[in-house]
């Protein structure tokens, strides 16, 4: 089934339409969709090198936007957005946090993991949902969605448009450890940032 949805996705982004498209695919992974909207910017972008940044820009907003949506389903709809938290395998942590978010190191951690969860491959959706789940404050829940996504999608379309197809070999065989490299730099990045300020 993955299979096809992505082969589908694919072939969306040589859609004349294709920017509307990849605004759906993009709002829809945010918060249900399984098939990430990167599929669609690399093959986008190199057909159409100067359209990086509009396709970045859409990709991010719509991304966010559905960041929200997934925000209401885990805040209105908790039978349905725990058969999506179950669905990845994140029920008893979700179950943890929410025992646990009152206490300042667990928020830090939890804001941190959803800004991660924007940039690598840990399902974005899960922690879209699980923010509204635990009541997380919507402006900053929607401030960390557009920086995640933002940076992700940034980078993913500026290096496809200097390397074009080179990137796209590299990100079709690397892609997981591309993002998780980069995760681990923020991490590290951000650590440091936290000791400087403390």
């Amino acid at each position: 089934m993955f299979q096809k949805l992505y082969i589908n996705s694919l072939k969306l982004a040589a859609h004349k339409s294709s920017k509307f498209f990849l605004a759906i695919v993009a709002f829809a992974e945010s918060s249900f969709f399984p098939v990430p909207p990167d599929i669609m910017i690399v093959p986008m972008v190199i057909a159409k090198k100067n359209d990086y940044l509009k396709i970045f820009f859409i990709a991010t907003i719509s991304s966010a936007l559905g960041g929200v949506f997934g925000y209401f389903i885990g805040s209105t709809f908790l039978d349905f957005a725990l058969k999506v938290v179950e669905f990845y395998g994140y029920e008893q942590e979700v179950l943890n946090l929410k025992n646990n978010l009152s206490s300042g190191v667990s928020f830090y951690i939890f804001v941190g993991t959803l800004f991660l969860a924007g940039f690598t491959p840990l399902p974005f959706k899960v922690f879209t949902i699980t923010s509204g789940m635990v009541g997380l404050n919507i402006l900053l829940f929607f401030f960390v969605c557009l920086m995640s996504r933002g940076l992700r999608f940034f980078v993913v379309s500026y290096l496809t448009y200097k390397f074009g197809n080179t990137f796209n070999k590299y990100i079709n065989k690397y892609g997981t450890k591309f993002f998780i490299f980069f995760g681990l730099i923020i991490i590290i990045f951000g650590i440091i940032l936290y000791l400087i300020i403390k």
